[in-house]
């Protein structure tokens, strides 16, 4: 099993893609061969699309089994016909949704900073309850965490109170880790949902090690 890959020949895929337990968005030009391994490994429909034009589509979209978030100015027609599943656009002026956003079917910790009504827009398109938080002191929790249904990796910084936050919040133990030798935002390193994993072609062997045990895919 390929657990590793470069997405633009760079191993911050968690910044150029995102994935739910279905669907998988990159980039377009992404390569064959790594559109492949992801479908494969992560047992998902992979989706080439463009985010208000830009390709770090990991960084500007987030999304669960239920819908897709999009930053202001997205087309949420666009999205929704490729992708079959409903959209939202997050109204407020931080928009980097992948960076501010972590979400998996059950519950989202998102930017302290975010609108009343950016979270009610989370809530109705994702479906789940929304929280606002830090890890590790870090606003951004999109990228200083991963999150599926079945585990949750987050900075190995987080604070005690997040940590019970956490648990509290998605009802997962918590673990720490890090991607691409010794990355602490994890999520920039970092593609999983519950059927399985793919990381940055940086990440070292002990580093797949700790996500394989935290994420649940150890036997």
């Amino acid at each position: 099993m390929i657990r590793t890959v470069d997405i633009y020949d760079t191993s911050i895929i968690g910044v150029f893609a995102t994935c739910t337990e279905d669907l998988a968005l990159v980039p377009p030009l992404t390569k064959p061969e790594v559109c492949t391994i992801l479908e494969e490994a992560l047992d998902v429909r992979v989706v080439e699309t463009l985010i208000n034009g830009s390709t770090v589509v990991g960084a500007l979209s987030r999304g669960n089994s239920n819908g897709f978030l999009l930053p202001y100015g997205s087309s949420v027609e666009e999205m929704q016909k490729r992708t079959g599943v409903p959209a939202g656009i997050l109204p407020d002026r931080l928009n980097a949704v992948g960076n501010i956003v972590l979400a998996n079917d059950s519950a989202a910790l998102v930017h302290p900073e975010l609108s009343d009504r950016a979270l009610e827009i989370i809530a109705r398109t994702l479906k789940v309850e929304v929280y606002r938080g830090t890890i590790a002191g870090i606003k951004n929790v999109g990228m200083a965490g991963v999150v599926t249904n079945k585990g949750l990796l987050v900075h190995p910084k987080v604070t005690v109170s997040e940590r019970e936050a956490l648990e509290e919040i998605f009802g997962l133990p918590v673990n720490i880790g890090t991607t691409n030798f010794g990355t602490q935002m994890l999520g920039s390193g970092l593609l999983a949902n519950s059927k399985n994993f793919v990381a940055g072609s940086e990440t070292t062997g002990p580093e797949l090690g700790r996500i394989e045990e935290a994420l649940g895919f150890l036997e």
